[in-house]
């Protein structure tokens, strides 16, 4: 007598042909799309203007990722690039290195060109979500920023130092939305 482990080897697999392939690639299509999301209780600004955006700013504060981990005196500068995007230049030094490291990225405006919602790419076609959330309106002196979800935050000023004020009003704007502003990272500026 035969057990049902040994009958079922023997059935014949039915594997559907050329649907595989396409599944795949919708698969590996909507993970892409997900980076390019807006995290929950997350809303990009209205008003945006690019013109007063561009330029270097300091980042301030930021949750912990591989990409900047040990790194200090982080800028990102963002000037336009000739196909209407912007160029993304992100700079850090490493201290364990001694060293300046840089990352080149483009991004472009995913919905529309006064709103703080863009998709930045550092490497092929692969894009994330950069997101402005709180920002100042008036002078552009800082900007709250998060990614695709919430383990992506920074806050970015003009200058690398802010006021305690500023800089409480940010994190709780942050902790608001759901971010975990215990867990953010300051970065030195000397």
């Amino acid at each position: 007598m035969r057990s049902w482990k040994n009958s079922r080897a023997d059935a014949p697999r039915w594997e559907p042909k050329g649907e595989t392939k396409i599944n795949k690639i919708a698969v590996l299509f909507l993970l892409l799309a997900g980076c390019a999301g807006i995290p929950e209780n997350v809303k990009p600004v209205d008003n945006f203007k690019l013109e007063k955006y561009l330029g270097q700013w300091y980042e301030i504060a930021r949750l912990d990722h591989s990409f900047e981990r040990g790194l200090s005196r982080v800028t990102a500068s963002y000037s336009l690039r000739d196909d209407g995007g912007v160029r993304v230049l992100n700079r850090g030094y490493s201290e364990k290195e001694k060293k300046w490291k840089e990352a080149e990225g483009k991004a472009f405006f995913v919905n529309r060109p006064d709103q703080g919602y863009l998709k930045v790419s550092f490497f092929g076609p692969f894009y994330g979500s950069y997101i402005v959330f709180e920002l100042d309106h008036e002078a552009y002196q800082y900007a709250l920023v998060c990614g695709p979800n919430k383990s992506y935050l920074w806050i970015l000023a003009r200058s690398p130092k802010i006021t305690q004020e500023l800089t409480d009003m940010l994190i709780a704007k942050a902790a608001t939305a759901g971010f975990e502003t215990s867990k953010l990272i300051f970065v030195d500026h000397p």
